[in-house]
């Protein structure tokens, strides 16, 4: 544990390792880190697969390393259907920053998950910040609606689009219009870029909301055009979360989730026995048969537990 408190780059991989291949040591080291958590500031960048949301990341890690912060990079990618491991790697665009010692790039493997992070995004996130990193870049798979799981492990999420895909209708969707602090057309070089951004301000203007809409920024990521931009609004959105309350209330639902997460995992662990296991084949022949319901037998497996 010493050494990933201390940054040690092969401490902290192989500690992420642990937790995400879910071993025994990995919750006992999660324990232990976790009263060194709390610093770090984590940033969600979601969108639609082909957005430019790696090229972005890479830029984003540069700015903040011009500035002289350290930076941990967790971007998740499709999952091999052979090894279970990421397939594309998605540090491989992110060559501004790869070899710089204050920036720490991990893929990860979705392994199934519908949520464009994996299970243990949320769990190596915690791994960097105590390891000492000063941001944490959180980027999704890229799956275009179901993107509540980076809302919930992110302070702040970027919402990345592109003009010609259609995505400003995308983005009526109620899931990434709920879940965007920042709205960013990328690629807004192309063609029908301007008209794109001013569909998608016209849109959150006509939402009914409490607080003022995201704002909507133009980038042309590989040439690292409106980065500067984007970490403006990612730190006017921090300023203004730490000066209402709503960072500690971010970081409180997250962990009220990751409760429910850490006893809904450990019950279906307790659940599902040999003998419950026999129980629920016993109770689909039954059903199958007509003599039972499916309520009957999931009510007797619970009374049971």
């Amino acid at each position: 544990m010493a050494a990933v408190l201390g940054g040690d780059r092969v401490a902290v991989a192989r500690a992420i390792s642990l937790v995400e291949n879910e071993l025994p040591d990995g919750e006992t080291l999660l324990h232990d880190l976790f009263p060194h958590t709390g610093r770090a500031y984590r940033i969600g960048i979601t969108g639609p697969p082909g957005a430019g949301k790696s090229t972005l990341t890479n830029k984003l890690a540069l700015h903040y390393r011009r500035e002289g912060r350290t930076v941990g990079v967790l971007a998740v990618d499709p999952t091999s259907p052979f090894t279970g491991g990421a397939v594309l790697g998605d540090r491989v665009r992110m060559h501004d920053v790869e070899l710089d010692a204050g920036v720490f790039i991990r893929s990860m493997a979705s392994r199934g998950s519908l949520g464009g992070l994996s299970k243990t995004t949320a769990e190596a996130a915690d791994v960097l910040d105590a390891a000492g990193m000063d941001l944490i870049l959180m980027e999704t798979v890229g799956v275009g609606q179901s993107e509540l799981d980076i809302a919930r492990a992110a302070d702040t999420t970027i919402v990345v689009l592109v003009p010609e895909s259609g995505d400003a209708v995308q983005a009526m969707k109620a899931g990434l219009m709920e879940i965007a602090d920042v709205f960013v057309m990328n690629k807004s070089d192309r063609s029908g870029a301007d008209q794109a951004m001013q569909a998608l301000i016209t849109i959150l203007g006509l939402r009914q909301r409490t607080a003022p809409a995201p704002p909507v920024l133009a980038t042309v990521a590989p040439e690292g055009k409106g980065v500067d931009d984007v970490a403006d609004a990612v730190r006017v959105h921090r300023e203004s979360l730490q000066a209402h309350g709503g960072l500690l209330q971010k970081r409180r639902e997250r962990l009220e989730n990751r409760i429910t997460e850490l006893v809904v995992g450990r019950v279906r662990k307790q659940l599902w026995t040999p003998e419950r296991r026999a129980l629920l084949q016993r109770g689909a022949d039954e059903i199958i048969r007509g003599t039972r319901t499916p309520y009957d037998v999931a009510h007797e497996l619970v009374e049971t537990f």
